[in-house]
C-alpha cells in the first residue's frame, strides 16, 4: 500500500450504484455480461459427442461421485460472452495509455507477423540444434546489436524480464566479488527513488539495502554516495533516466566513485528507451543493465504473457554471463550449455532459467530494431522525450511540477495544486477514465507526495497528446473551481463504479456460487 494513507473508497455513490435505469441493465451497446456461470443453460452444449464405449476404468474403479459443474452453454452465448468481456477491455489499441515508467507503446504489427512465421514460432526447445540454426542465428544478431546499442562487450540473453535481469546482473556481480576474494562486500546502494524490484532483488541475493536519499531536485549526487561508500559495498543499482523522469547529470562521477571503491554499477535500463541511440551506457561507466526488450523495443508489455529481459555486461562482468549463449564455430551456431563447453577465462555463475530465452520476444525486437536502424531508433528515443516535454510544458501553468527545467521520457506532476480542493490524485484518476483515458501511474515515485507520473512515449501523435491535454486542463479547472463531487463519483459510465480497492485486494471473491434458492 501507499505510504500516504489514501482513501480506497468512494464517498459517495456507493459501487452498487449501476442502475442506469434500463430494463437490461445495459448502457446502450455497452453489455451487462453477468458471469459465465449465471449463463448456465442446463443440458445445453454447443458440440455434439459421442458416447463413450465402456472400457476398462484406468483409475482403479474409482468414479466421480458428482459433475464438475461446468456452466451448459451454445456457441453463441460463449462467442458473445467473450466478445463482450474483451470490449471492456482497455488497451493500447483502443487509446493513449500514459502510465509512467512503463513505455506502453505501439507494437508494430509487421513485427507480430515475424514471430509468428514458421520456423520461429513453432520450435521447440528441445529440437536438435542443426535443426534451428535461423533461430540461434536471429539471437545471436539481436545480442550483437544490444551490444552495439549499448556499447557493452556482453550480453546475457536467457533473463524473462526486467527483475529476472536484475537478479542475473547481481547474481554476476556476486560471483565477481567470489572470485575477487571479496565476498565481505554484503552492502547495496539503492537510491529511494529506485523501482521497488532493485531493493527487492538485492535482498533476494543476500546483499543489505541502503538507500540513498534524493535531492531537491530529483536526482542523486554523487557526494550522496561516496558518504555511502565503504569497504562493503557491492555495487549501486541506479536508474538512469530515472523514476522521476530525469536524466542523472552526475551519472559518470557516480560510476568513477564506485569504481574506486572497488564497487560495480548496475544500472536499471527499465527507461532505456528515452536514451536508445543517443547514450551509449558504457559510456557512463555501466557494469551491467537490462534491457526491457517489452518497453523499449516493441515485445508486448503486460497481460502475464512472456517477457524478456537480456542483460549487457561490462568486460568486468562478462565472465561471470550465465549459461547457455550462442557461439559461432565452422559448423554453424551452438549453443554453449555446460561448464566443461565454456570459453578459456569464463567462469559462468550457473543457468538462470529451464532454456534459452523467449524467442518470440528475441524476434519482436530484431523486427523492431531492424526496421528502424540506428537513426530510426535515436528519432524514436527524441520523439519520446519531446512528447513528455510537450505534455509538461501544455500543463504546468495548472498542475504542479515537483522538479523544474526538462524532463525526459515522462512527466511527472504532483498534488499540490489540488490543495483544500477535496480531490486527491486516486479521484482525479477515477475521472480520467469518464474521459476515456486510461490514469497515469499514481503514488510513484514515493519521493514525490501524490505523484503524477505521465509517459506519452514517441507513439503518440500531437492530436492525440493535445486531447488528453485538454483533458487535463478540463478536470484540473474543475477540482480547482470547487467541483470536488463530480471527482468522488467517478467513474460513471464503466461496467462497474468505484469499488473498495483495499477490500477488493485483502478479502477478493474467487469462487462463485449459484445463489440459495
Amino acid at each position: 500500500m501507499n505510504t500516504q494513507g489514501r482513501k480506497t473508497t468512494p464517498d459517495v455513490e456507493s459501487a452498487a450504484a449501476t442502475d442506469v435505469g434500463t430494463y437490461t441493465g445495459n448502457r446502450a451497446l455497452v453489455h451487462e455480461e453477468p458471469l459465465i456461470f449465471e449463463l448456465d443453460n442446463p443440458g445445453v452444449t454447443g458440440v455434439d459427442l459421442e458416447a463413450v464405449p465402456a472400457v476398462a476404468s484406468r483409475l482403479g474403479g474409482l468414479k466421480a461421485r458428482e459433475g464438475v459443474g461446468l456452466p451448459g452453454l451454445s456457441e453463441p452465448t460463449v462467442v458473445r460472452h467473450y466478445t463482450r468481456l474483451s470490449q471492456k477491455n482497455l488497451g493500447i489499441d483502443s487509446t493513449m495509455y500514459p502510465l509512467g515508467s512503463c513505455t506502453m507503446k505501439h507494437n508494430p504489427r509487421l513485427n507480430e507477423k515475424l514471430a509468428r512465421l514458421p520456423g520461429f514460432g513453432d520450435i521447440h526447445p528441445m529440437q536438435p540444434q542443426s535443426t534451428v540454426q535461423g533461430a540461434l542465428e536471429l539471437i545471436d544478431q539481436l545480442a550483437h546489436w544490444l551490444k552495439t546499442l549499448t556499447g557493452m562487450p556482453a550480453v546475457a540473453m536467457s533473463p524473462a524480464a526486467g527483475a529476472h535481469g536484475e537478479l542475473c546482473g547481481l547474481m554476476a556481480i556476486r560471483a565477481a566479488l567470489q572470485a575477487r576474494g571479496e565476498a565481505g562486500r554484503t552492502r547495496v546502494l539503492v537510491p529511494e527513488s529506485a523501482h521497488g524490484t532493485n531493493p527487492a532483488t538485492a535482498a533476494f541475493c543476500g546483499f543489505t539495502v541502503d538507500a540513498i536519499p534524493a535531492e531537491a531536485n530529483g536526482r542523486v549526487s554523487v557526494e550522496a554516495v561516496k558518504a555511502k561508500l565503504g569497504p562493503d559495498v557491492a555495487c549501486i543499482m541506479l536508474t538512469n533516466p530515472n523514476t522521476c523522469g530525469l536524466f542523472e547529470p552526475q551519472v559518470k562521477e557516480i560510476a568513477d566513485a564506485v569504481h574506486a571503491a572497488g564497487g560495480y554499477f548496475y544500472c536499471d535500463g527499465a527507461n532505456y528507451n528515452a536514451i536508445v541511440g543517443r547514450v551509449r551506457p558504457a559510456d557512463l561507466g555501466v557494469d551491467a543493465m537490462h534491457i526491457n526488450l517489452h518497453k523499449t523495443f516493441s515485445t508486448p508489455h503486460g497481460g502475464g504473457g512472456p517477457g524478456s529481459g537480456p542483460v549487457v555486461l561490462s568486460d568486468a562482468l562478462a565472465p561471470y554471463a550465465p549459461l547457455p549463449y550462442v557461439v559461432h564455430g565452422a559448423d554453424g551456431f551452438r549453443l554453449v550449455e555446460h561448464e566443461g563447453e565454456v570459453e578459456q577465462g569464463a567462469q559462468p555463475f550457473g543457468r538462470l532459467k529451464a532454456f534459452h530465452g523467449q524467442m518470440g520476444m528475441f524476434v519482436r525486437a530484431l523486427a523492431y530494431i531492424m526496421s528502424h536502424g540506428a537513426d530510426g531508433l535515436r528519432q524514436a528515443s527524441s520523439d519520446a522525450v519531446l512528447n513528455a516535454n510537450y505534455l509538461k510544458a501544455r500543463l504546468q501553468d495548472l498542475m504542479s511540477v515537483p522538479f523544474d527545467g526538462y524532463c525526459m521520457h515522462e512527466a511527472l506532476f504532483d498534488d499540490r495544486f489540488l490543495k483544500d480542493t477535496g480531490v486527491t490524485t486516486l479521484d482525479f484518476a477515477k475521472a480520467m477514465i469518464d474521459e476515456g483515458f486510461h490514469p497515469m501511474t499514481m503514488y510513484f515515485p514515493l519521493v514525490v507526495h501524490g505523484a503524477f507520473l505521465i509517459e506519452p512515449t514517441e507513439t503518440e501523435s500531437k492530436a492525440t497528446l493535445d486531447q488528453f491535454v485538454g483533458a487535463m486542463r478540463h478536470l484540473a479547472g474543475k477540482a480547482k473551481a470547487g467541483d470536488a463531487a463530480h471527482f468522488l463519483a467517478a467513474p460513471r459510465y464503466t461496467p462497474r463504479r468505484r469499488l473498495d480497492e483495499t477490500a477488493a485486494a485483502r478479502k477478493p471473491v474467487l469462487r462463485w456460487t449459484p445463489p440459495a434458492a
